[in-house]
């Protein structure tokens, strides 16, 4: 790793052999440089790291003088000289590292020069080795020693020096009680190190060690010491310093146990309790006092369901009504309530609840403060109080005092002496819910009756008073047929009587109210405004509103299916994965309404990917699926020559442009209606391109031929009784066709009133031409199949594709003598080894088909291979089975799909199981640092890590993430998954430190964003700061594995 640049000069007697000098190749790590002269030069002697001096015709001894005079003092210095010379330079002999014996061959001057090149950089690499142990032992922070046997310390690092307070020099050299100020040697260390040398092992250990300052604790690992002919020489010891540790521990203990002594000796009642109440987890004496109880035991044996029983019973519902309100950890309530003893004394409790949870249990935690005397003051005053009312009402019209308990009441004041605002329904002894009933039908705005009605009861007025302290009512009154603007305002005394008493204050507003009213149309002129110059947005919200109900409509459908036959794994299977299409639709919609920057500057770009046409088609088929089924709809979807189903097109837009056209037509068709989709492939005339046509029919309510002429236009619907109550904002049409638009296709559409409409779209798609998978089915060439269906067009397009697989194929229609085309076959003697049938046929059903079939093939040899083409046959699966049928496959039918369905009966699931193995095999046993502040997303990430073979480790902050890479190994951690906002520090701030790490192993480690931040300038500042790669929330399985596959490779 060391670099040594040598700088060499030659004086003297200039012949052959300065010249070998020169020209012999420096060793590795080593360059030479040159400087001459014919006699001793001060400054070129001063720099150099080594003189060759050829004293011949020279005073050797006076030039050997000079040359050391000059040199520096690490410098070597080697002289050529003659027999003479070498005895006059007797006395200087150990100022000289070498003298060469002078003349000398060529051959004798290469061998000293290499010889003295060898033994230079022998001592350069024990210079490099030393300096990597001192830099290694003295800047950790544990102690090191070396010790020879009789345990005398050799060498020590910086830390040992630091503990023991003493310098190497004092250390060095001293035995184990002179260093630890002590007596003598410890015994326990002594042996300790007995038996690493006698055994030859490591040992580790936790040793008390005496100090002339006290006990310390050390957690101490010690090994043998080699010398050269492998006998043990001493020991080698690390030791960590635990003194601090163990005395935390210590105090922690002592805190508990201080803890404890208080909770059970505080003058607060504390009980907490499991959610159900069913168990009591701590009460302190206080509680089980103020309860009326000795123990745990006796409160539960009384019937402490939530609520102990000595609380009254008027007390009970409103103190549980209390605690059912507590939905989230950390929530709290606070409540006054009753407690009776046996001897009749009545504890007046002001109680709190709070949701807690510890080691992932929820529980209650609930304090309980007597306030007995507290309310016997408040009672005191009451009086007062009462008495000050009158005089601090004079803003009020009318102030009267009720008695929620009862009812009961009096005015206070009442300044209306005409009667024209409250008449005389609020003189004399007074009920609250009588007379309010009386001012609500005398005086209040028809429009206003039901709210004050409501608003006015009494536990409504009592919920809003236990919350804040006053509560106030804004309506409307009629007064000699004009509006007025009135206000009631409550106000809670405190008990009277020990009762619950309020004062309720009515005065007119209708002065400040007009006022306010005023500015406030000043505001809205203003907000309106502001309203047009975000048009844009708003009419694209208004949109998406369109586009974002349909995959949610399939999103809850599909949960309530799955949530109705969680028993049937498979089913619930099939429902997940339609979730998740729909899920994923409605995702990527709304990431462009969230970008409304590039949507009001139209910057909407297509974004054409590697799409499966089979996919898109069933995706769309499972987003309509809870639509058409709550409609009673039948949905029809075929595919005609789809030779090609790996495209290159923008999947969102496609789905958006589809989506929007046959949600229409479910939306406008009535139930029992039908809507027919065809997919048809079309030669191009271009090369590595084909045209896709999309045909949509349905028994709808159609259109008239005037709106066919605009129904492409913004905001435009037609205006008729039949679709007045079908909600819609006359944008998805403008919206399609402008998306059709830019991916260069047509529309056209041709409608009748009364009979349905019907879409064509057609898009020129450029084709995949990767190499695609071959299905090896070599079992089926050659041999017959028949296709049975309604429809002669799918017959034909069916028995095609089974013809491309090497079969044999035809087909008939259901009303034609399918049983007798079997036995025909049968007779022959070539059979039918494959039947496609369609399932919704118009006179039979493709499982009485199968029915059929069955019967007929009993005694054939060779199993027939019966398939059920259908759109979805979840709930008739078992009655399918029945009648023989082999499998499934969705419609429409694409060769890819026909070919892998015959593949799976034939050889299963082998492949599949073998690809997940593959898959699971490639990230087994790799280690990941989970930064993520979220506990249910640190749970979503451990399970989908972990089943793809991921051993995962949680950091709750970016700050813990940097300190457990820093404690790390370089290659203990292959990747980092990094959340963006987090607290204490984020994970832009956190990327940017582990990138300035010293250890540039660990500096290097690749890190992902794993984060809700998606947008475009999201990812690019995660790019900026360091970070690999990018991963949305939510989380996209397969794109997971793809990204961290990418990354780990």
């Amino acid at each position: 790793m060391y670099s040594c640049h040598t700088h060499f000069y030659l004086t003297g007697y200039h012949g052959r052999a300065f010249e070998i000098i020169k020209e012999m190749e420096p060793l590795e790590h080593f360059t030479h440089v040159f400087a001459e002269s014919d006699s001793p030069d001060r400054a070129l002697c001063s720099c150099a790291d080594v003189i060759f001096a050829d004293l011949q015709g020279m005073d050797a001894v006076e030039a050997v003088r000079t040359l050391v005079q000059d040199k520096r003092g690490e410098a070597e210095l080697i002289v050529f000289a003659d027999l003479k010379q070498r005895e006059a330079l007797a006395g200087e002999m150990p100022v000289l590292k070498d003298i060469w014996a002078a003349p000398m061959t060529d051959e004798e001057v290469r061998f000293h020069f290499l010889r003295w090149q060898q033994t230079y950089k022998m001592s350069k690499d024990f210079w490099e080795t030393s300096q990597y142990l001192d830099a290694t032992i003295n800047h950790v922070p544990n102690l090191i020693w070396y010790k020879d046997k009789n345990g005398i310390h050799e060498k020590v690092n910086d830390s040992f020096c630091q503990t023991v307070n003493k310098t190497k020099e004092q250390v060095q050299g001293r035995g184990h009680a002179y260093i630890w100020d002590v007596e003598k040697d410890d015994p326990a260390c002594i042996e300790s190190e007995r038996q690493v040398m006698t055994k030859k092992q490591t040992f580790t250990s936790e040793e008390i060690i005496q100090t002339g300052e006290g006990e310390r604790t050390l957690t101490t690992y010690k090994s043998p010491l080699y010398d050269i002919d492998g006998s043990v020489m001493g020991t080698v010891g690390v030791a960590i310093d635990v003194t601090q540790e163990r005395a935390y521990e210590d105090e922690i203990i002592k805190k508990n146990r201080a803890l404890e002594t208080v909770f059970a000796s505080i003058d607060c009642g504390v009980i907490c309790h499991s959610l159900d109440g069913t168990k009591i987890l701590r009460v302190n004496k206080t509680a089980l006092k103020m309860l009326e109880c000795e123990t745990r035991e006796e409160l539960l044996k009384k019937g402490f369901d939530m609520i102990a029983a000595s609380v009254m019973e008027d007390d009970k519902q409103r103190l549980q009504r209390r605690i059912s309100e507590l939905k989230e950890v950390g929530d709290s309530r606070s409540i006054e309530y009753r407690v009776r003893h046996k001897n009749g004394d009545v504890l007046h409790i002001m109680g709190n609840v709070k949701l807690l949870e510890e080691n992932g249990e929820m529980f209650y935690q609930r304090f309980l403060l007597d306030c007995t005397e507290q309310k016997l003051q408040e009672q005191k005053n009451a009086r007062h109080q009462m008495e000050l009312v009158q005089a601090l009402s004079t803003d009020y019209s009318l102030v009267c005092f009720f008695n929620l308990d009862s009812g009961k009441g009096a005015a206070l004041r009442n300044s209306d002496y005409d009667g024209g605002l409250f008449g005389t329904i609020f003189s004399g002894d007074i009920m609250l819910n009588k007379c309010m009933e009386l001012y609500i039908q005398q005086f209040v705005h028809e429009e206003d009756k039901e709210m004050f009605r409501q608003a006015s009861e009494a536990d409504k007025i009592r919920e809003e008073l236990d919350e804040k302290k006053t509560y106030v009512i804004k309506y409307r009154i009629v007064r000699d047929g004009a509006t007025e603007y009135f206000e009631m305002k409550a106000v809670r005394t405190g008990v009277r009587e020990g009762q619950y008493g309020v004062v309720l204050g009515f005065h007119s507003i209708d002065e400040a109210t007009r006022k306010e009213m005023e500015k406030k149309a000043v505001l809205e002129e203003a907000l309106l405004q502001a309203n047009r110059a975000s048009k844009a947005k708003s009419v694209f919200l208004s949109n998406m509103s369109h586009d974002i109900r349909t995959p949610m409509n399939a999103i809850v459908g599909f949960t309530s299916l799955a949530l109705s036959h969680m028993e049937r794994q498979e089913q619930v299977k099939e429902y997940l994965e339609k979730i998740m299409t729909s899920g994923n639709h409605l995702l990527s919609l709304i990431n462009d309404v969230l970008d409304m920057s590039r949507i009001e500057s139209g910057k909407i770009r297509l974004e054409e990917k590697p799409c499966s046409l089979p996919e898109i088609v069933h995706g769309l088929c499972n987003i309509l699926q809870a639509d058409v089924r709550a409609k009673q709809l039948g949905l029809y979807v075929d595919a005609v020559d789809i030779y090609d189903e790996d495209i290159y097109c923008d999947k969102l837009r496609l789905n958006q442009v589809l989506l929007n056209v046959i949600s229409n037509s479910v939306k406008y068709t009535k139930p029992g209606g039908s809507i027919h989709i065809r997919i048809q492939e079309e030669d191009a005339g271009k090369d590595g391109y084909a045209r896709y046509v999309f045909r949509v029919r349905d028994t709808g309510i159609g259109m008239s031929k005037e709106f066919l002429e605009h129904m492409f236009d913004p905001f435009e619907r037609e205006e008729n009784s039949t679709i007045s109550g079908i909600q819609g904002t006359g944008l998805g049409m403008a919206i399609t066709k402008n998306i059709v638009d830019m991916m260069h296709g047509e529309i056209e559409v041709q409608s009748e009133q009364g009979v349905g409409t019907e879409f064509k779209i057609a898009f020129l798609f450029r084709l995949c031409t990767q190499e695609q998978k071959k299905w090896d089915i070599s079992e089926l060439k050659g041999c017959r199949a028949l296709v049975v269906d309604h429809d002669e067009n799918n017959c034909e397009s069916i028995a095609r594709i089974l013809g491309q697989i090497g079969m044999q194929a035809d087909w008939m229609l259901p009303g034609e003598m399918v049983q007798e085309r079997v036995r025909e076959a049968a007779v022959q003697k070539n059979p039918y080894r494959v039947c496609v049938i369609g399932w919704m046929l118009p006179e039979i059903d493709g499982i009485e088909i199968a029915y059929k079939i069955k019967e007929e093939v009993r005694d054939q040899e060779e199993r027939i291979m019966l398939l059920l083409c259908a759109d979805d046959w979840a709930d008739s699966e078992e009655k399918a089975r029945a009648a023989g049928i082999t499998a499934f496959c969705s419609r429409p039918l694409f060769i890819s799909e026909l070919t892998r369905c015959l593949h799976t009966v034939l050889h299963g699931e082998e492949e599949k199981v073998e690809k997940e193995q593959q898959k699971k095999a490639r990230f087994q046993g790799a280690r990941i640092l989970l930064a993520e502040d979220v506990d249910l997303n640190q749970e979503i990430a451990v399970e989908l890590l972990g089943d793809a073979g991921f051993q995962t480790e949680v950091a709750d902050n970016g700050q813990i993430a940097v300190e457990m890479l820093q404690k790390s190994e370089p290659g203990y951690y292959q990747l980092i998954l990094m959340d963006i906002q987090m607290p204490v520090m984020n994970g832009y701030e956190a990327t940017k430190a582990i990138r300035g790490l010293e250890n540039r192993e660990l500096a290097s480690i690749p890190i992902i964003a794993m984060s809700a931040n998606a947008f475009e300038e999201d990812k690019r500042e995660a790019m900026e700061c360091g970070m690999n790669g990018h991963i949305a929330k939510p989380i996209d399985v397969d794109a997971m594995f793809d990204t961290l596959n990418d990354v780990l490779s």
